[in-house]
């Protein structure tokens, strides 16, 4: 019996990869005879470049600047022409130096280095995974990085960051790369919110990132102002549309900057990594599919991992048994969104504390219960 186990990562405890072997070591435990088959996944975010290692791309290390402008090392996946660009690695919330935040000053210029150094690499198809992220910069950074040039009035290079926008006069795309026209982006990116207003970038996710009230004000203007002044370049219309679409607010507004000047189409993540992966043909022949996340809530519904998996598994008819550490979803919830079973680590030890410290055997002893569940429904179907 082939047993697939597909998990994203348990953020702060365990990797995908470490919860994929515990899941596999907890199968066994129960069903000594099954072969499990590990492909552990991710939603386009965080996680996206270690599960592309796992299916053969190579990491390349590269040092980028990160957030703040610091230098940091960072990694970007290539296999063949296709590179795998996660945004965390050069400007996430993890890469801020003591873990500070900086609101109006953090840039993406990092993530426009990773691009660049696949592109010195051979890319020509290049997948932006987008989460995480500490800036709020419109994805200004990430275009100045690949030659796109910011002036003030005086025309001098404007500051790096979301707030400097704010004095930002003129966009100068004339030494963008001239390699991006016969490059292809895809943009993965669950997050629906558009650019500027009530529901933008500044709005909803600067806070998040360390922004008080005056400074989402202030960085919702400025994107507002990086728009028009980009539109002046790009032509007004065309970019007003793309500015109010679903996916520009992502990671800051670097969606805007990705769909406006990098001509990335925008895919929902959890299908741009399945397909990455190849999930769907490791599918073939297995009777059943382990998945987790370190909460499965309503968000979750939303095309997080373990839901993808489940819609992807429940096409060729295989049961699919959830792992996370806490559950926020009703019985009715998670029937609903495939799972035939969910176990949290909570049910099995009341302390978060100890939860995240002992991810591994928690796991482990989770997906064996799970596995006599299965073996349980399994032997009364036969």
């Amino acid at each position: 019996m082939l047993v697939v186990v597909a998990p994203d990562k348990f953020k702060g405890s365990l990797t995908g990869a470490q919860v994929a072997a515990a899941i596999e070591a907890g199968v066994r435990a129960a069903m000594p005879q099954a072969r499990t088959l590990a492909v552990p996944v991710a939603d386009g975010g965080e996680g996206t470049l270690a599960a592309a290692a796992q299916c053969g791309f190579e990491l390349h290390h590269v040092t980028v600047a990160g957030p703040t402008g610091e230098p940091v090392r960072a990694a970007f996946g290539i296999k063949g022409e296709v590179a795998v660009v996660e945004m965390a690695e050069a400007s996430g919330l993890d890469r801020l130096p003591g873990g500070t935040p900086d609101a109006l000053g953090a840039t993406s210029f990092g993530t426009g280095e990773l691009i660049a150094a696949a592109l010195d690499a051979g890319a020509t198809q290049v997948i932006l995974g987008v989460g995480g992220s500490a800036c709020t910069d419109g994805g200004a950074g990430m275009l100045q990085a690949l030659g796109v040039r910011l002036l003030d009035a005086q025309r001098a290079e404007n500051p790096r960051g979301g707030g400097p926008l704010a004095s930002l006069e003129t966009v100068d795309l004339s030494g963008l790369d001239t390699r991006i026209a016969s490059t292809s982006f895809t943009l993965a990116a669950d997050v629906e919110n558009p650019l500027t207003g009530s529901n933008g970038a500044a709005a909803v996710f600067a806070p998040q990132k360390g922004a008080n009230p005056g400074q989402v004000e202030l960085l919702d203007a400025a994107l507002d102002r990086w728009a028009r002044l980009l539109g002046n370049e790009l032509g007004t219309e065309s970019t007003n549309r793309l500015a109010s679409s679903p996916g520009a607010g992502a990671a800051g507004g670097v969606g805007f900057a990705a769909m406006a000047v990098l001509g990335a189409a925008r895919r929902r993540g959890i299908d741009v990594v399945l397909e990455l992966t190849g999930l769907e043909d490791a599918l073939s022949g297995a009777v059943a599919v382990f998945t987790g996340e370190g909460s499965l809530d309503t968000q979750s519904l939303e095309g997080k991992t373990p839901v993808g998996v489940a819609q992807l598994a429940a096409a060729h008819g295989i049961p699919v048994y959830a792992i996370c550490g806490r559950n926020q979803l009703s019985a009715e919830q998670a029937t609903e969104a495939g799972f035939t079973a969910v176990r949290s680590l909570l049910e099995l030890e009341p302390d978060v504390a100890r939860c995240m410290s002992e991810g591994g055997p928690l796991v482990q002893r989770a997906a064996t219960l799970l596995a006599f569940e299965f073996l349980a429904t399994h032997a009364a179907t036969a």
